[in-house]
């Protein structure tokens, strides 16, 4: 009679490819993504019943017409676009980012050319935004701000 010998091997199971292939999709992942600076504004919101705003002298004001043309510390500028707000800017800071910015929009600009002038002011460096409002029916008053 023959017995025949049960021999059992050893089973192992090898994990070496699987922590590569690991390895290389954390590589692909860190190398593949990109990161974003996101511009920061610190913005004073508005409030209807605010008190008159006294004009500073050192300070750059941006008023957004209604059909959304812009102008800078009362001088209008040549278009719309982003650019030439940004150049504008530029030019009546003298390269100072530190003095703050007054929005006054049209109550019936677009809020496309408000937007505008905001991405402009981030753009451009500045990190202290105020925006006014007029009162209705004081088209020729300061504007509120807070």
């Amino acid at each position: 009679m023959k017995f025949k010998r049960k021999i059992r091997e050893e089973l192992s199971v090898n994990i070496t490819p699987l922590i590569d292939v690991v390895f290389l999709l954390l590589i692909f992942f860190m190398v593949t993504t990109t990161f974003n600076r996101e511009t920061r504004l610190l913005v004073n919101l508005p409030e209807a019943n605010a008190e008159t705003a006294n004009s500073q002298p050192d300070q750059i004001e941006i008023m957004v017409a209604r059909e959304g043309n812009y102008s800078i510390n009362g001088r209008n500028l040549i278009n719309n676009r982003i650019e030439t707000l940004i150049r504008g800017l530029e030019v009546e800071s003298g390269g100072d980012r530190n003095l703050p910015v007054l929005l006054v929009a049209d109550a019936e600009a677009t809020h496309q050319s408000v937007v505008t002038a905001m991405d402009a002011i981030g753009q451009s460096g500045f990190t202290r935004l105020n925006i006014a409002t007029q009162r209705p029916g004081e088209p020729g008053q300061q504007p509120a701000v807070n």
